[in-house]
């Protein structure tokens, strides 16, 4: 949500008119949590235990109501920053037949960033995010994302084949553009979306929320974690001890170690939480990128399902490899800051060399 505003208004600020294509296929969640369904109903559905079934299910209902209720929270949350910040299309599609038949108008069209080619989700095998719609005067990516080193082999053709609309590529990560140069397509890097507006743009935007509460008050270490990370919860604890501080968390469900969890964080909140934080520890790469921008000492922990390549690209750009740690890293490591000086002279360079980009492409497309 936070790339998809920051390279639109980045574009508005140029004094462009720009859309977000409304774009909402069949295997997007729905906006409306639905209770229902779900494995374990099935796998006693399909054993007849009807009455070991009616017990679990007067049992898991309350835990269950009581997840749907959160969950229909957080999505409310994204909704509401949706409808406030995004300028988006008048038409909604829901196939790549509709845009097909009634693409939006446009002199330019831009597909990214995160994750958009992934080919282990179903968005990198829709042709959609290929921009396979349409007769702009230009089509091209923008810090567009594999996610992986190795794409799906059953979808390899397909991306090759798909990669042609493009006028232009550019990818945010060094194994993206191994991956095209596989292809035989020439890639350009670019820095991800967020890095297109500074610290002070991003608190600005924060300053309009007046929802924000006054929690950033306190002194704490902030964690994001989406997978339950054992390794997240120690090195919590650890500089928490070391720095007399509390701990905050952002995730889906309640951490016990954390003093406070925000299960229902809206996109303004995880940036606010961020900017306050006296350190962040995530296996996030837009944890990681918000603690650049806000020029935090942070720490990444790799993720449960692998999808590491993103944030150890990026780190190892920036000469950050060592902030990568585990649940052994030594005291002198949690205690060592980051010096940004370096990392915002290379910063500096890139956003600058990534807005080139984007405006030569615009000025082709006139």
């Amino acid at each position: 949500m936070l790339q998809a505003y920051a390279l639109a208004k980045y574009l508005q600020s140029l004094g462009h008119d720009v859309a977000l294509i409304d774009y909402q296929p069949w295997y997007q969640p729905a906006h409306k949590v639905v209770p229902g369904g779900g494995a374990t109903v099935g796998f006693f559905s399909i054993f007849g235990v009807r009455q070991l079934y009616g017990w679990y299910k007067k049992w898991q209902a309350p835990k269950r109501m009581a997840y749907y209720r959160l969950e229909q929270e957080r999505r409310d949350a994204f909704e509401q920053f949706y409808n406030q910040y995004m300028p988006v299309t008048q038409i909604q599609y829901t196939s790549i037949r509709q845009l097909r038949d009634n693409p939006p108008m446009a002199d330019l069209y831009i597909a990214g960033s995160d994750q958009i080619w992934n080919t282990n989700l179903q968005n990198g095998r829709d042709s959609a995010f290929y921009l396979d719609f349409g007769a702009p005067k230009r089509k091209i990516s923008y810090a567009a994302s594999f996610a992986t080193e190795e794409l799906n082999k059953r979808f390899k053709r397909f991306v090759r084949r798909q990669l042609a609309n493009l006028d232009s590529i550019s990818v945010r990560e060094e194994s993206g553009l191994r991956i095209l140069e596989s292809f035989g397509y020439t890639g350009t890097p670019v820095m991800d979306p967020v890095f297109l507006l500074d610290n002070q743009q991003w608190d600005s935007i924060i300053k309009q929320d007046k929802s924000l509460d006054n929690e950033t008050n306190d002194d704490y270490i902030l964690t994001y974690d989406f997978d339950s990370n054992e390794t997240i919860e120690a090195i919590a604890r650890r500089l928490s001890a070391l720095n007399n501080c509390r701990i905050y968390s952002v995730s889906p469900d309640k951490k016990s170690y954390a003093d406070k969890s925000f299960v229902c964080c809206s996109p303004l909140k995880f940036v606010s939480l961020i900017k306050h934080a006296r350190c962040v520890i995530s296996n996030s790469l837009h944890g990681t990128v918000f603690s650049m921008i806000y020029g935090k000492d942070f720490f990444v922990i790799k993720r449960k399902d692998g999808l590491n390549v993103r944030m150890q690209d990026l780190l190892s750009h920036y000469n950050l490899s060592e902030r990568l740690i585990d649940a052994n890293v030594d005291v002198a490591m949690l205690k060592k800051k980051i010096d940004y000086t370096l990392v915002n002279e290379w910063l500096e360079k890139e956003i600058i060399q990534s807005k080139s980009y984007l405006q030569q492409q615009i000025d082709l497309a006139k």
